[in-house]
């Protein structure tokens, strides 16, 4: 499993509120899933991470093996469109790719630690949250919690 470190206190306490004022808060953890899916995806066309830095370019090595010079995209664009987002239970929220390599994607590695890599693999980091991924989660929150005081 690959897990993302992000200083969530702004997005927990506006989560803690959501859910002492409307009990429920999977509609509203559905709907950041599906926000964050979106940006997540998003990424691949802007090819930068959720800190907004740009992936590192392909190598020739790279290029020699696959069609196209666009980072994680590919010909079958099969990683991008693997992103989702799964709500388990009333509290817990996952986004991310079941694809095998996406680790390696999101972290990068060395050909010395995994010898069946053609190459080093940069770290291209799509999934996060980035400062308009945050601002967009507290918006949801804020519009669910409006909607259960109504």
């Amino acid at each position: 499993m690959i897990e993302v470190k992000f200083d969530d206190t702004k997005v927990r306490q506006a989560l803690q509120g959501l859910q002492q004022a409307a009990g429920n808060i999977a509609p509203a953890l559905r709907g950041i899933g599906e926000a964050l899916a979106e940006s997540t995806k998003k990424r691949f066309g802007t090819t930068t991470g959720p800190d907004g830095e740009k992936w590192a370019e392909n190598k020739p090595s790279t290029l020699a093996r696959k069609k196209g010079s666009r980072p994680l995209t590919g010909e079958t664009r099969e990683l991008m469109d693997s992103i989702n987002s799964l709500v388990f239970g009333n509290d817990e929220l996952a986004v991310g790719s079941p694809m095998e390599y996406a680790a390696m994607q999101q972290f990068g590695g060395t050909k010395s630690e995994f010898p069946n890599l053609w190459a080093d693999i940069p770290a291209r980091p799509f999934l996060g949250i980035s400062p308009a991924d945050e601002a967009k989660i507290l918006a949801i929150i804020e519009e669910h919690l409006l909607a259960s005081i109504r």
